[in-house]
């Protein structure tokens, strides 16, 4: 039985979550059922299925807001929390209007 795809809010939404630098604090969840992207309390939460190993998750995560975002994963960058849920991505072009 094939997953069902990921529904991600608009791009223009998560990327209002960034500051001034174009940093993005995320919570996320290692080792969930499904993955997905949510904005819940005026915070991005990220849910992927990897197992927090070796950076599979760090990884999936970044992978998956890519998606989210229509950007490539190699174009975000964890600034902090390699080892926590907590987590903080630099987003490209944060300087662009």
């Amino acid at each position: 039985m094939a997953r069902p795809k990921a529904d991600f809010p608009p791009a223009h939404a998560i990327r209002a979550l960034a500051d001034a630098e174009g940093r993005l604090a995320l919570r996320v969840t290692p080792g969930a059922r499904s993955e997905s992207v949510m904005i819940e309390n005026g915070r991005v939460q990220v849910k992927v299925r990897a197992k927090p190993t070796d950076g599979a998750a760090n990884a999936a995560v970044l992978a998956l807001l890519g998606k989210a975002l229509g950007i490539g994963a190699s174009r975000l960058q964890l600034l902090r929390g390699a080892t926590s849920r907590e987590k903080l991505v630099q987003l490209p072009d944060a300087h662009r209007p």
